[in-house]
C-alpha cells in the first residue's frame, strides 16, 4: 500500500477543523445552544490558527479564523454595521498576556510600560446601537461582525438603553455594548418557567439571547434585561478623546450605562492584580462574566495597532478558569448525532456549579471514556468549561464503589439498530445506518438533495426538516413517492411551489452513477472519490459486492475508507433504501468505464466563459467522465482552454502561454 501524502492529511485536518468550528459557531451565535465548552472551542480554534499559519497555502477567506460569529436569524431583518464588530483574542494564562503585551510594544516600537484599560468581560449578547442627532434609530446584534439582526423594537424595552442621548453629541454614533440578564432575574425567571412546566434556560446568557430574540417586544420587556456599554463604532462629527477611559466617561456623560468595575492599569503586571481581584469578586457582581477585557488605553495607539480580520490587535480577553465541583455518575448512555456520531453522556447526581444546576455532562467519545476510566457509580470532578457546557475532568478512583464495570461501546445503534463502527485510529464511533437512521435523517436528506448530489431545487434544510418532523419523509426513497396532495399540504407551500418541487424531484431521477454514490452520503466518500468509484466499478451491484481487497486497489482508498464503504453497504437498512430508490426510477446511463482508452484521458482542461449548450458543471462532468482533469488556473501544463461567451482573464493567459484554445463547437466535436 502506498504511503499517504502528508500534505493531504494536513489539508484534511484543516477542513475538518473548519467544518467543526462552523457548526459550533452556528450553534453558539445563531441558535443560542452551545454544543461544546468554550475551552474546547478555543482549543480547536487555536489548532486551526496554528495550522493556517504554518501552511498559508491552505488559507481561505471564509475560514472560521477570519469570521466573528454566526449569520443573522431569518426571523429578523438584517442590519449592517458601519464599522465591523470584531471578537476578541483570548488569553488563558499569564504567559499569554505577557506575549500580548510584548506584541503590542513591538508594533508600537516602545520598551516602556503601557497603560491598559481593564473591565469585566460580560457573558451576554454583543449589540450595536445607532444614534442619529442623539436619537436611537436602530439596534442590532453583532451577527457575523458585519451584518446583524435588527432588534430595535425589543431593545427599546430595555430601561438601561437611552432612547435619546444628552449633551454635545456627534451627528452619527454607533455605541457598542453587551445586553445581559442579571443573575437574580435569571433565577426568578427559571423558577417561574419551572412552575409552569416550561423549559428552563441553561444560563443567563441563553436567557438574555432568548429574551432578546422574541418576536413580541412585550415578552422582552417582561424579562428585565440590562445593557452596559464598552465602546463605540462608527462616528460623524466627533473628536475622540485621548484614551479609552475618557471615551467611556464621555459615554456615561451622554447617558449611556457604562460597564462598571473598570480601571486603568499602568503596566501589564498591574493587569494581573486587577484580574485576581475581579476573579475573587466574581460571585458578588450582579452579572455573569467569564474573564477580564484588557485594552490599550490610548486611542491613537489603538488606531496604529489596527486589527486582523477577526479581532483587534489592541485588546484581549483574559479568561477565568472553569469552575469545578464533585458529584456522582448515575448512568452513562449514548446519544446519536446528526452525522451518526455516538456520544457517551454521563448522567449525574445534580450539582450546582458555575452558576447553574448540572445534571448531564458529555464524555465526547470512547477514547475520552477510556482516558478517564469513568464508570457508573464513580465520584467525579465536573467543570463548567467556558461557563457553558459541563464536562467530566477527573475520576476520584479512591472513592470508586466495588461493583462498577467498564463502559463498553454498543455494537448496535441505540436508535436504528444498524452497526456501530469505530475505525482504528479514529476517536469517533458512528452509526452506519445513514440513509434510514432517524437521528441522521434530516442531515442525510439535505446532503442527498444538494446541488452536487441529486440536485433537487427547492428542497432546502428547513423544508426537509418540516417533512421529517411531520413523518412525511422516513428515508430518501420517500421523496419519490410524494404526492401532490402531500406536498401542497406542507407549511408555506403554495400550488406553484409544490408543482415545481415535484418536477425537480422527477428530474433528479436521471442522474449519473457518481452523483448517486455521492448523494448516498457514505462517510469519507466525497465528490472526487465518488467519481473514482463510479469509474472503477461497472455497476452499483459490483460496488456493493466488492471485497475490501478490491477497494484497496483504488488510489486514495485507505483502510478507514475501505472499511467505511464496506460497512455502509453491509447494512440491510441502507440496501433497502437503495433498492427503493432504484425501484422508484432513479437511474443513470451505463457507459464504459475504461478511461485509459479515451483520447482525453490525462488531458488538463480549463473552462472560461458561458457555454450555450451546457452548464460549466455539465461540461466538467463530461470531461471527467472521459478521464480528463479540469482545473481552475491556466498553466503550461494545461492541454486545452475551452472558451464560451464573455470569457475572463484565463483566455489572455492561454494566449500568453500558447495553450490550445477551443471554441464551443470544437469542444463539442472533441467530446464526440
Amino acid at each position: 500500500m502506498s504511503k499517504k501524502d502528508p500534505s493531504q492529511a494536513i489539508q484534511k485536518r484543516i477542513e475538518i477543523l473548519r467544518r467543526t468550528l462552523k457548526e459550533y459557531d452556528e450553534a453558539y451565535y445563531v441558535r443560542d445552544a452551545p454544543k461544546v465548552p468554550d475551552a474546547e472551542y478555543d482549543r480547536l480554534m487555536q489548532a486551526l490558527i496554528a495550522l493556517e499559519e504554518e501552511h498559508p497555502e491552505y488559507a481561505t477567506p471564509d475560514s472560521p479564523t477570519k469570521r466573528v460569529g454566526g449569520s443573522p436569524l431569518a426571523t429578523f431583518a438584517k442590519s449592517a454595521h458601519q464599522t465591523p464588530m470584531l471578537s476578541l483574542e483570548n488569553a488563558f494564562s499569564r504567559q499569554d498576556l505577557l506575549d500580548f503585551d510584548g506584541r503590542v510594544r513591538e508594533r508600537l516600537e516602545t520598551t516602556l510600560p503601557l497603560e491598559y484599560e481593564c473591565e469585566p468581560k460580560l457573558d451576554g449578547i454583543a449589540v450595536n446601537l445607532t444614534y442619529e442627532e442623539g436619537v436611537l434609530t436602530k439596534a442590532a446584534t453583532r451577527g457575523d461582525g458585519f451584518l446583524g439582526e435588527d432588534i430595535t423594537q425589543n431593545a427599546k424595552t430595555i430601561p438601561t438603553i437611552p432612547l435619546k442621548l444628552s449633551g454635545s453629541l456627534p451627528s452619527f454614533l454607533e455605541v457598542r455594548g453587551e445586553i445581559y440578564m442579571p443573575k437574580k432575574r435569571f433565577e426568578v425567571l427559571n423558577e417561574a418557567l419551572q412552575k409552569k412546566g416550561g423549559k428552563c434556560f441553561v444560563n443567563p446568557r441563553n436567557a438574555a439571547a432568548g429574551s432578546l430574540r422574541q418576536l413580541d417586544p412585550k415578552v422582552t420587556a417582561e424579562r428585565s434585561l440590562s445593557m452596559l456599554c464598552y465602546g463605540i463604532g462608527g462616528t460623524r462629527g466627533f473628536q475622540t478623546p485621548q484614551t479609552m477611559a475618557l471615551l467611556l466617561d464621555k459615554l456615561a456623560e451622554w447617558g449611556c450605562s457604562v460597564i462598571p468595575e473598570r480601571k486603568v492599569a499602568s503596566s501589564i503586571n498591574e493587569c494581573f492584580e486587577l484580574y485576581d481581584g475581579l476573579r475573587a469578586r466574581r460571585s458578588e457582581l450582579p452579572f455573569e462574566m467569564d474573564g477580564m477585557v484588557i485594552k490599550v488605553n490610548r486611542l491613537d495607539y489603538q488606531e496604529r495597532l489596527g486589527a486582523i480580520s477577526k479581532s483587534p490587535r489592541w485588546a484581549i480577553a483574559y479568561k477565568f478558569p472553569a469552575q469545578e465541583e464533585m458529584t456522582q455518575v448515575l448512568a452513562i448512555t449514548f446519544q446519536v448525532g446528526r452525522t451518526g456520531a455516538l456520544t457517551p453522556v454521563a448522567h449525574l447526581k445534580p450539582v450546582f456549579v458555575g452558576g447553574v444546576t448540572v445534571g448531564n455532562a458529555t464524555l465526547h467519545n470512547m477514547d475520552e471514556v477510556r482516558r478517564l476510566d469513568v464508570r457508573v457509580g464513580d465520584r467525579v470532578i465536573i467543570r463548567r468549561a467556558g461557563d457553558v457546557i459541563p464536562q467530566v475532568v477527573k475520576v476520584i478512583v479512591e472513592m470508586r464503589p466495588s461493583h462498577t464495570g467498564i463502559v463498553e461501546l454498543p455494537l448496535r445503534c441505540p436508535i436504528c439498530q444498524a452497526d456501530v463502527v469505530k475505525p482504528v485510529g479514529d476517536a469517533i464511533a458512528r452509526c452506519m445506518g445513514g440513509l434510514s437512521c432517524p437521528a441522521q435523517l434530516t442531515a442525510s436528506l439535505v446532503h442527498f438533495a444538494s446541488r452536487d448530489a441529486m440536485s433537487i431545487t427547492g428542497l432546502g434544510k428547513k423544508r426537509i426538516g418540516e417533512m421529517v418532523s411531520s413523518g412525511l419523509l422516513k428515508s430518501a426513497a420517500d421523496l419519490y413517492t410524494l404526492t401532490h396532495a402531500e406536498v401542497v399540504a406542507s407549511p408555506r407551500m403554495g400550488e406553484k411551489s409544490a408543482i415545481n418541487l415535484l418536477a425537480a424531484i422527477e428530474k433528479s431521477k436521471e442522474t449519473t452513477f457518481a452523483r448517486f454514490l455521492y448523494a448516498l452520503g457514505i462517510r469519507e466518500v466525497g465528490e472526487a472519490m465518488a467519481k473514482k468509484l463510479a469509474s472503477h466499478f461497472k455497476s452499483l451491484d459490483d460496488l456493493m459486492a466488492a471485497r475490501f481487497e478490491t477497494l484497496q486497489t483504488i488510489s486514495d482508498v485507505g483502510t478507514v475508507m475501505g472499511e467505511t464503504i464496506l460497512s455502509f453497504f453491509e447494512q440491510p437498512q441502507n440496501r433497502r433504501v437503495i433498492h427503493a430508490l432504484l425501484a422508484a426510477g432513479v437511474s443513470w446511463a451505463n457507459v464504459p468505464h475504461d478511461l485509459q482508452s479515451s483520447s482525453l484521458s490525462g488531458k488538463q482542461f480549463v473552462l472560461t466563459g458561458v457555454l450555450s449548450s451546457m452548464t460549466r458543471g455539465e461540461a466538467k462532468a463530461e470531461l471527467e467522465g472521459r478521464g480528463a482533469r479540469v482545473g481552475e488556473t491556466v498553466s503550461r501544463k494545461t492541454s486545452y482552454v475551452v472558451v464560451g461567451e464573455n470569457p475572463g482573464s484565463k483566455l489572455e493567459k492561454a494566449k500568453e502561454l500558447g495553450v490550445k484554445i477551443l471554441g464551443e463547437a470544437e469542444f463539442l466535436e472533441m467530446l464526440k
